[in-house]
């Protein structure tokens, strides 16, 4: 994709099906060219916390989602332009299949966002069991859609030198396009898995020995070099394109002001799809908030530790953007809390630190307190747990925070997945009545308890199964706790949200 006349190279990193190593993959190629000062800019299609936070940690830089669902293709436009625009190269890593998506047209799919962002897609194969079918689905993937310029691959799980040969050829014969490397079946020790996919980086205590790890493996398994050159030359042949368009375009439609420039300019703007190449959208300039001191400054804590690590990075720099002053409040480290206007308490794993969460009566205690008063609390998913009465884990109960009149425990399989569609349908603090606002789900958690009316609910939902009864949005006084994540870059009324709230009871403590 390019903005202005720069050219931006990137790859979408996509599979057959989820689980096909795709993840370690991107991780070890980003990390290896950013170990030889490639600036990369790292990406994840659809609304993941955990594989977005490795990539993150792979590139040294903040990794975006994006997501066609959550967000309108205009907005997928400008998170990629403005996150990528001083990078060499994004790289951004797909979900599930290629093709797959909510619908038999295949809206949400890794494929709808490589067209969108005009990107070229490196399709990893698990070549597990398999040689000649391999060559058979990537026929079928190159031709399923022909909009979609898939330009190469890696071979994955291969059980050696014989077997890669024999897929090699065999993609070389029938596909005639390049195998950019080929990667044994590795151990599961450098990428251990929970319930959720991979364990998030932040609790993984030799995180960097893995992605070290991973990169040596892309270093010498996969060609990096005719990776990146056929990236930028991508790049390169749509820039040249875009631009002998432009002149055609240019010569027709010289006297008319409204001519295709014009009509392909609001159509990027707006999301709209068309045949031709993409034009250079400029990239959205953010800046902070014009204010002059703290004074109108609202202090928002944000609960962030290993047991609460699930934020967007859009969901924070948009807070900061709007003038917040954020500050990282611990209740595995810390005892009390600080002073703040509010508090966003993201999701993550509180099972896994349940003892220690239990034990900090204190911060419980304040937190509670301050809740009383009136302090506004956001919280999602793991963040909403916190804020109950406990959970029970394998027979032995943990008293929680005990503001919100709920009570939690862990299923062995996922009890909410997917998509949310939420309308707003009661007052409360923080979103206008009527309001539709999408999000996702992804919990292992359930009610075993619960005291609520119907008006302590600000959600019913559309998509999704919510807190109880397709209901979320859980609310008392200005504590709000929900099973929705929501992406704040595609629903600016989330941060309007906090903020106001945030300027409320600091205007009233004063």
């Amino acid at each position: 994709m390019q903005c202005n006349d720069k050219i931006i190279a990137g790859l979408v990193i996509a599979g057959l099906k989820g689980g096909t190593g795709k993840t370690v993959i991107s991780l070890g190629i980003a990390a290896a060219w950013r170990n030889i000062d490639i600036n990369i800019a790292p990406f994840k299609k659809g609304p993941d916390y955990i594989d977005a936070g490795w990539l993150a940690q792979a590139a040294g830089r903040p990794c975006y989602n994006l997501d066609t669902f959550l967000c309108t293709p205009a907005q997928v436009k400008q998170s990629f332009l403005k996150n990528s625009s001083l990078a060499d190269i994004a790289i951004v890593e797909g979900n599930r299949g290629l093709y797959d998506g909510i619908d038999t047209d295949g809206h949400t799919s890794t494929a709808e966002i490589a067209k969108l962002l005009n990107l070229p897609v490196l399709l990893v194969l698990d070549c597990t069991k398999s040689t000649r079918t391999m060559a058979a689905l990537l026929m079928g993937c190159i031709h399923f859609d022909p909009h979609v310029h898939i330009m190469g691959v890696i071979l994955n799980q291969v059980a050696g030198k014989r077997h890669e040969d024999k897929v090699r050829d065999n993609i070389q014969r029938f596909c005639n396009i390049p195998v950019f490397g080929s990667v044994p079946k590795l151990g599961a020790d450098d990428f251990p898995e929970r319930h959720m996919g991979l364990v998030p980086s932040a609790e993984h205590l030799l995180a960097n020995q893995s992605i070290e790890a991973a990169a040596k493996v892309a270093n010498s398994c996969i060609d990096l070099k005719a990776l990146y050159q056929a990236c930028v030359r991508f790049s390169e042949e749509q820039l040249l394109f875009k631009r002998d368009r432009d002149e055609s375009a240019a010569t027709d439609n010289s006297d008319s002001p409204s001519g295709s420039n014009a009509l392909d300019l609001r159509s990027c703007l707006q999301g709209e799809s068309t045949d031709q190449a993409p034009v250079p959208c400029q990239a959205p300039v953010t800046s902070k908030a014009p204010v002059s001191d703290n004074y109108d400054r609202p202090v928002i804590g944000i609960i962030r530790d290993s047991a609460f690590q699930f934020y967007y990075p859009d969901n924070l720099e948009i807070l900061e953007e709007k003038g917040a002053i954020l500050k990282l409040i611990s209740p595995l480290a810390q005892k009390s809390l600080p002073e703040v206007d509010a508090i966003y308490m993201g999701g993550g794993f509180p099972e896994t630190h349940a003892a220690q969460l239990a034990d900090n009566t204190t911060f419980k205690s304040e937190l509670k307190a301050l809740a009383q008063k009136g302090l506004p609390i956001y919280a999602e998913c793991g963040g909403l747990i916190f804020l109950g009465t406990s959970l029970t884990l394998d027979g032995t109960v943990y008293p929680m925070a005990n503001i919100l009149p709920l009570a939690f425990g862990l299923s062995k399989r996922p009890v909410g997945h997917g998509y949310t569609e939420v309308k707003v349908v009661n007052a409360n603090p923080f979103f206008e009545v009527g309001e539709i606002i999408r999000g996702h789900e992804f919990r292992y958690s359930h009610i075993t308890n619960i005291d609520y009316k119907e008006k302590d609910m600000a959600f019913s939902m559309i998509r999704g199964k919510g807190i109880i009864a397709r209901k979320d949005g859980f609310f008392k006084d200005n504590v709000f706790g929900t099973y929705t994540h929501i992406l704040a870059s595609c629903t600016q009324a989330w941060s309007d949200g906090i903020i106001k709230k945030a300027l409320e009871y600091k205007y009233r403590k004063l």
